[in-house]
């Protein structure tokens, strides 16, 4: 062998040397291949944020990480406590958005956009337990809920349906109640988003408003009687008054119009008219509430005040309805008034504040502020007034009305001094003495 011949083989021995240390060296220490840079390329996306750094974080944590965020953006339930504060219902797992009691005083019925129905119990309120029945809205929600005159059945408006739809309570083979939908819901009519919807008490007639100037006159079968053009420019609510013979409406004017629904001995119907106006605000006017007898009604305007309504008039002989008082008040979208059915207290939802004045003087008698931790959408005394409601989240505040038992203390001392019969001061004396105790119950449970 030449001596190129021996460089060239010791060349050759020095390069199969190296090769074979950098097979070794990729080797782990356990004798097996490491991952390779195909397995790296296939790794989750997870590991990398929005602008492709590496987060260092496993897959397994970053799986987590959605569900941590969905828990923190959940809406916390809204805290408020007050001495005042009989009941708090908290079943809705959604915004509540209307409330109605039943004309008999024994149920409230509560609608959400869980896409239920929630009918409570009254005689519950002041117990620990707030039982309920649950009426599903099938593929809809609703945004506003009102009882039939019997409370066996109520109705809602579907908030995609754009229409009204009637639940019946039905005995189960279990011996339990339950309110089921009727196969058919009304035909679409409104052409503009729907604010309110009433039953008369009579059991006569059903009554929707939109928000343009529309008021729509049913019958309990879904036909339509009659149609209301309110000209007020637009409607901020409406209503039908407890006895079952007006409809109501307010908005962009100054005014609340009033017309009587009228129907023949024999039942059937004959045609709306108009009866009377309140007039004397300034600016438009964002609610109004009726006493349980329609003799008094209530309102509150953008021009901060609100107005307080003799409405037992002869209206047919042009006779204008009273105005008995007037108080001032906070005002700001969403306002909403409630009077009380015996017509002693009223009550103003402001965002998410309430106020409580007495109709005697105006006085403002009580205060609840941050109420819910929404705006108040719906606010409403119970038949006997004995209780507040309010919505505006995803619960029901249910207040005592102790300005209420005040104002009945109030009016039966100044009827005591001034009654002779012995039978008239006993019974006077005997409302005076069960408000006071009422008052005094209260108080010594918020203490």
């Amino acid at each position: 062998m030449d001596e190129a011949s021996g460089v060239l083989v010791a060349v050759s021995l020095l390069l199969g040397a190296l090769v074979l240390v950098l097979l070794l060296r990729r080797k782990t220490p356990s004798g097996k291949e490491p991952q390779s840079s195909e397995k790296e390329a296939n790794r989750p996306a997870d590991d990398h944020n929005v602008n492709g750094e590496t987060t260092g974080k496993t897959s397994i944590q970053k799986k987590q990480k959605p569900h941590q965020r969905s828990r923190k953006e959940k809406p916390q339930q809204h805290n408020f406590t007050h001495p005042l504060v009989a009941a708090a219902l908290k079943g809705h797992s959604g915004s509540i958005s209307c409330l109605d009691f039943s004309s008999n005083g024994k149920y409230l019925a509560s609608c959400s956009d869980d896409r239920t129905v929630r009918i409570w119990s009254t005689k519950d309120f002041l117990e620990r337990e707030h039982r309920c029945l649950r009426a599903n809205v099938e593929l809809d929600h609703a945004t506003l809920v009102c009882f039939y005159p019997d409370s066996r059945a109520f109705i809602v408006w579907l908030a995609n349906g754009d229409t009204i739809r009637v639940f019946n309570m039905t005995k189960k083979e279990d011996g339990s109640f339950a309110y089921v939908a009727t196969p058919e819901d009304f035909p679409k009519q409104h052409k503009a988003p729907v604010i309110s919807i009433g039953v008369a008490d009579t059991g006569k007639f059903i009554m929707t408003a939109s928000s343009d100037t529309t008021i729509l006159i049913w019958d309990l079968k879904g036909e339509v009687l009659a149609s209301i053009n309110t000209n007020q420019m637009n409607n901020a609510f409406a209503a039908v008054s407890p006895c079952g013979r007006f409809v109501a409406s307010c908005g962009f004017t100054p005014d609340v119009k009033v017309w009587e629904v009228c129907f023949s001995k024999s039942g059937d119907f004959r045609e709306v008219a108009r009866a009377f106006e309140l007039k004397g605000h300034t600016a438009g006017v964002y609610s109004f509430s009726f006493s349980n007898d329609s003799r008094r009604m209530a309102t509150v305007s953008k021009d901060g005040t609100w107005k307080l309504w003799d409405t037992d008039v002869e209206y047919k002989k042009q006779q204008d309805p009273y105005l008995l008082l007037t108080g001032k008040c906070e005002v700001a979208e969403p306002c909403r008034i409630a009077l009380s059915p015996d017509a002693r207290v009223l009550a103003i939802s402001c965002s998410t504040s309430i106020f409580v004045y007495n109709t005697r003087e105006g006085k403002e008698e009580e205060r609840f502020e941050n109420v819910h931790g929404e705006h108040i959408t719906d606010l409403a005394f119970d038949v006997n007034s004995r209780f507040l409601v309010s919505s505006g989240d995803r619960a029901i505040r249910v207040f005592h009305n102790t300005a209420g038992y005040r104002a009945v203390v109030e009016e039966m001392k100044v009827l005591l001094k001034k009654a002779t019969n012995e039978s008239t001061r006993q019974r006077l004396q005997q409302q005076i003495t069960n408000a006071q105790n009422s008052l005094e119950s209260i108080y010594g449970k918020g203490k």
